[in-house]
Formats: C-alpha cells, sequence, structure tokens
C-alpha cells in the first residue's frame, strides 16, 4: 500500500463513519443500523482504500468533490420538500420526446417513463439491468438538478427498515413531505406475477387500490400506460404499446405481504453476502417466480403497487419508482465494493428477458440508451459511480 496515498482517501475512509453516523432514524429518533447499513460502510471503506492504492478512476471525479446519495428519513423537511417541488417541475415542462413516437408524452417526467415503456423487454432478466437503472436513475436526478433548479440529488428509500410495518414509513404518511401515502380504499382484484394472465406468484389485495388522497402527489396524473397493469380496472391505453395519451389518478396499494416477504434486511444482506456470482446476484436480485421468490427488485415495486407501480413497464410514472432503484444502485454498489477487483467490471446474463428468445451475454461494450434523455454510454462507463459520467457514493 502506498501510504502516502492515503490522505487522499481520508474523505471517503471519513463517509464511511458518517454513513452509520447518519444512518435512517426510527419515530424515537434512534439510528436504525441494519446489516446492509454496515456492509455499504464497509464497501466504502474499501473504495476508500483501493483508490489510495490504485488512483482515482476518473480525473473529473476526486473524494473531495463525489456526492453523497442518502436515505429519505436522514434528509431535512426542507431537503425533502426541494426534491418533491423538483419532481413536480419536471412534470410541469413539456416533452421533448417527438409526438410521433410518443403520442402520449405531456410532459419532461413522461419522457423518461417513455423510454422505460420502450426499453423493458430488453433492460429486466439482462445483462445490463443494473447497469441501464444506473444511468436512468442518474439521469432522472441531472434532469431535476440542471432542468428544475435541485441542489440535492437522489435519495433512496431503505426498505429493510420498515419491512415490518410499510404502512408506517414517514415516505408514506401523506404528510406535506412524504412521497404521498396509500390509495384509497377499492375493493379489487389480487395480484398475479409477472402477470394476472400468467400468475406464478399471487399477493393478496391490499387496504389500497384507488387514487393516492393525500400528500404532494395527490394531484399527480399519470399519462402513459398501463402495459400490464396490477389493478384490472385501469383504464385501458388508445395508444399502441401504451404510449397512448392516458390521463388518470395514482394508484397505490401499499402491500405490507411484499415487504415482510421480500425486501427484509436480511434478505438484502444475505443478496449481498450469499451471491458472488455475478449472474446469480442480479438474477435473485430481480426474483425467481417458478420457486415462488420475488427478490428484493420486484417485491421493492410492490410494495407500492397499484398503477402504474405494479406495471413492470409503467413503473417510473410514480415518483417512488426512483428512490426505489436508487436503493437497487447502493445494494449493487455495496455487492461490488466489498470485492472491487472481481466485482467491479463484472457482466454477466444474456440481452433478452431472461434469456427468451436466445441471445448472446451482454459485454461491457453494450450501449445504454435513454433515447431523449441522454446520449449513450457503455456498460463500462455504467460500472462505477466514480467513473464515466457518474460521481457520486452512497451513505
Amino acid at each position: 500500500m502506498r501510504f502516502s496515498s492515503l490522505p487522499a482517501a481520508a474523505p471517503l475512509l471519513f463517509s464511511a463513519v458518517s454513513a452509520l453516523v447518519a444512518a435512517p432514524r426510527d419515530s424515537t429518533n434512534t439510528p436504525y443500523l441494519g446489516l446492509v447499513d454496515f456492509l455499504a460502510a464497509e464497501g466504502l471503506f474499501n473504495l476508500g482504500l483501493y483508490v489510495a492504492t490504485h488512483g482515482y478512476p476518473s480525473q473529473s471525479c476526486t473524494l473531495e468533490n463525489v456526492a453523497v446519495r442518502r436515505e429519505w428519513s436522514t434528509l431535512s423537511s426542507a431537503e425533502k420538500t426541494s426534491y418533491i417541488n423538483a419532481v413536480q417541475c419536471l412534470a410541469s415542462k413539456p416533452s421533448i420526446t417527438p409526438a410521433s413516437l410518443v403520442p402520449g408524452a405531456r410532459s419532461r417526467y413522461d419522457d423518461f417513463v417513455a423510454t422505460h415503456i420502450n426499453q423493458t423487454l430488453t433492460i429486466h432478466g439482462t445483462g445490463n439491468f443494473l447497469a441501464w437503472h444506473r444511468y436512468f436513475t442518474w439521469t432522472y436526478e441531472q434532469a431535476l438538478r440542471n432542468e428544475c433548479g435541485y441542489e440535492g440529488y437522489q435519495p433512496y428509500f431503505n426498505w429493510g427498515k420498515y419491512s415490518n410495518n410499510i404502512l408506517g414509513a414517514s415516505i408514506f404518511d401523506g404528510s406535506s413531505t412524504s412521497m404521498s401515502g396509500n390509495g384509497a380504499y377499492v375493493q379489487h382484484n389480487a395480484t398475479g406475477i409477472p402477470s394476472n394472465e400468467l400468475p406464478e406468484i399471487v399477493l393478496p389485495a391490499g387496504s389500497g387500490g384507488g387514487c393516492v388522497t393525500s400528500g404532494p402527489f395527490k394531484n399527480f396524473k399519470v399519462n402513459l400506460g398501463p402495459v400490464s397493469p396490477a389493478l384490472t380496472y385501469v383504464e385501458p391505453n388508445p395508444g399502441v404499446f401504451g404510449m397512448g395519451y392516458n390521463p388518470r389518478c395514482l394508484r397505490r396499494d401499499i402491500s405490507q405481504v411484499a415487504a415482510q416477504g421480500w425486501t427484509k434486511d436480511s434478505d438484502t444482506a444475505s443478496l449481498i453476502q450469499n451471491n458472488p456470482d455475478p449472474y446469480w446476484f442480479i438474477t435473485n436480485m430481480q426474483g425467481n417466480f417458478p420457486a415462488g421468490y420475488l427478490g428484493v427488485h420486484t417485491a421493492g415495486h410492490f410494495i407500492i403497487g397499484g398503477d402504474p407501480g405494479g406495471d413492470l413497464f409503467t413503473s417510473p410514472g410514480d415518483p417512488y419508482f426512483y428512490l426505489h432503484h436508487a436503493n437497487i444502485d447502493r445494494t449493487w454498489w455495496t455487492w461490488q465494493n466489498l470485492d472491487i477487483k472481481n466485482r467491479q467490471y463484472a457482466v454477466s446474463a444474456t440481452i433478452t428477458l431472461n434469456n427468451s428468445p436466445p441471445s448472446r451475454n451482454a459485454t461491457l461494450d453494450d450501449l445504454i440508451d435513454l433515447g431523449f434523455n441522454a446520449g449513450p454510454i457503455t456498460i463500462r462507463d455504467a460500472s462505477s459511480t466514480i467513473a464515466g459520467p457518474f460521481c457520486y457514493i452512497y451513505a
């Protein structure tokens, strides 16, 4: 080890300790420290040592200017309000996607939903899944900052902290500093996964199912989709592949079953610790439906369910999506940092959904394209959060 290089890593090593000090807190203001938080801090420490011995992977991102993404409950009321205002701002700005491609897009927010719909079958169950969603979430963060004046960074939602009482999470309490609460109760169907037509796992109906009635997003409009709705009574889209104009309320059906079944802190810790092979890490993260296992990714979406959250294609239509995927990214980031040499540029799986139809393996040179939202980069470019276009870490 080049001990003379350690001072350059000091800010990042200090962040590993700070991440634990700034851990999410419960209603008694007691820090919540799950095993995943300790793994993330260990990974951050490893990253600091790796930089100290190997140098910075990017000339533009150093440990002195790196952004820190934080858990929602650690943000101040002012910081939460600033984030919420930026999301609402993005939904008020006109779309930049040509109407000839997406007739139903009305806002910059819709541009992101349309991109996800269009690429759903090539960004899930694939080798680019994690890299694509890292770039997608970061590009959304940049839109909030550059187009709506947001000065913070993308927060994440730690599912494990609230898995025993998901409806008790402050993020869903319906207050002015929440991401809004559950939907109004509407008698509705159980949800089949991966679809109601071909259910391999069935989640019972929750206590919601209707329009969100409280909080900043109670009047939020979903314009695109559905494509594969979880709720059978959602208004069908008049266009092709969910791209027509279909304005409707934001519906949620918050699920304690999904939260308790697959998003506990122990579930995420087990994923990180027991899957050194990148194929099984990415596969088990997304779930093994025939085996009755949702995985933290799919279960994290069905924590809110409803419409569009329960629709694999249109799920970014619910603003919760980006806090969920920031935590997916944090989980990957932690896994990478625990064995940087072997995991930073590890890529596995093919380029089609669950290899159907059979296709070649993904490679680091494959492009990630976000349509009109951002120019293409490679999976290699998206493999480190302090290289490529990125410059961020997680607390």
